[in-house]
C-alpha cells in the first residue's frame, strides 16, 4: 500500500522531469488517430530512433487509412523494410482494411474494439485509445514498467505486471492521460540510460533473442531481396543469402504459408 502523499510526490517527480526533458516525436500530439495506429504498431519491439524515419516515409506513402487499406500487400511490405518483425506490416495492412470496411474509416476509440484488430493486443489497444483520443486507459510497456519498479519496488525481484497495474491506474492523470504516458515513458528512458535497467526485476523480463544468424534474419533477407527485385528463383536466393540451403528453404516455406510471398514453380515474388 502507498500513501496519497507518496503518490502525489511520484506524480510531481514525473511531471517535473517531463517539463524539462520531454522528447519530441512526429507521432506525438497529432490529431490523426490513423497515424497513432501506425506508430504504435511500428513501436512494438522496436526502438524509437529506428522508427522515426520509417514512420515518416510510411505516412508519406500512405497518408490516409483508405490508401493503406487499398494498397497492394507487396507495396506495404516494401515500405516496411528496415523495421523487422514483418508480421506487423501484414497486421497493420489488415487492420486498415478492417477499419475501412467495418468502421467507415474511423479508428474506434474503444480499447475492446481495438483489440479485435490483427496484431493489436490489450496494451496496444489501450495505448492507441490514450494517445489518439486522450482516454484514461491503463497499460504497461517497457519504459512504464521500469518507472514503477524503480519508484515503488526498490530491491524487490520478480515483480509482476499485476502488481504494477493498480499503481498505473491510480496515478494516471485524469485530465491529460496522453501527456502523462509520454512523461512516464520519457522518465523510463532516462532511468535505463542512467541506472541498471529496473525492468530486470520484472517477472516478465526476457532478454531479446540474438538477431544475427537467426531464422528471423533469413526471413528478413528474403523479403528484402524480393522487395528489390520483381522475382527471384530459389537458386538466386541460395546464391545471395549466405546461409544453409535447408534453412533458406524452410524460411521460404514459412513465408509462403504466412502469406508474405507466393511461388510459381521455382520463382518467388512478394504476395
Amino acid at each position: 500500500m502507498h500513501s496519497q502523499q507518496q503518490l502525489t510526490q511520484f506524480k510531481k517527480l514525473i511531471w517535473d522531469y517531463y517539463a524539462e526533458h520531454k522528447r519530441e516525436f512526429p507521432w506525438r500530439n497529432i490529431e490523426n488517430p490513423y497515424y497513432i495506429v501506425v506508430s504504435e504498431i511500428m513501436l512494438q519491439q522496436t526502438q524509437t530512433y529506428r522508427v522515426i524515419a520509417k514512420y515518416e516515409q510510411f505516412i508519406s506513402q500512405f497518408p490516409t487509412i483508405e490508401l493503406l487499406a487499398h494498397a497492394q500487400q507487396a507495396d506495404v511490405i516494401k515500405a516496411w523494410q528496415g523495421l523487422g518483425y514483418n508480421r506487423r506490416a501484414l497486421a497493420l495492412h489488415r487492420t486498415a482494411q478492417q477499419i475501412v470496411q467495418e468502421h467507415q474509416s474511423i479508428v474506434p476509440n474503444c480499447p475492446i474494439t481495438l483489440e479485435t484488430f490483427p496484431g493489436i493486443g490489450k496494451a496496444t489497444a489501450s495505448s492507441i485509445a490514450a494517445f489518439a483520443y486522450n482516454q484514461q486507459t491503463t497499460f504497461i510497456e517497457t519504459n512504464i514498467r521500469a518507472v514503477f519498479i524503480h519508484c515503488f519496488f526498490i530491491n524487490q525481484k520478480n515483480i509482476t505486471d499485476d502488481q504494477l497495474l493498480p499503481l498505473v491506474a491510480e496515478t494516471v492523470d485524469q485530465e491529460n492521460p496522453r501527456e502523462w504516458y509520454y512523461a512516464l515513458m520519457d522518465f523510463g528512458v532516462m532511468l535505463k540510460k542512467n541506472c541498471v535497467n529496473p525492468s530486470r526485476a520484472s517477472k516478465h523480463h526476457t532478454k531479446q533473442s540474438t538477431f544475427e544468424g537467426s531464422d528471423r534474419q533469413i526471413r528478413g533477407m528474403i523479403l528484402k531481396l524480393l522487395s528489390q527485385e520483381n522475382s527471384l528463383s530459389s537458386e538466386q536466393l541460395f546464391q545471395q543469402i549466405p546461409r544453409e540451403q535447408k534453412r533458406i528453404e524452410r524460411a521460404l516455406q514459412q513465408l509462403s504459408q504466412e502469406g508474405f510471398i507466393k511461388q510459381a514453380q521455382e520463382t518467388f515474388t512478394l504476395a
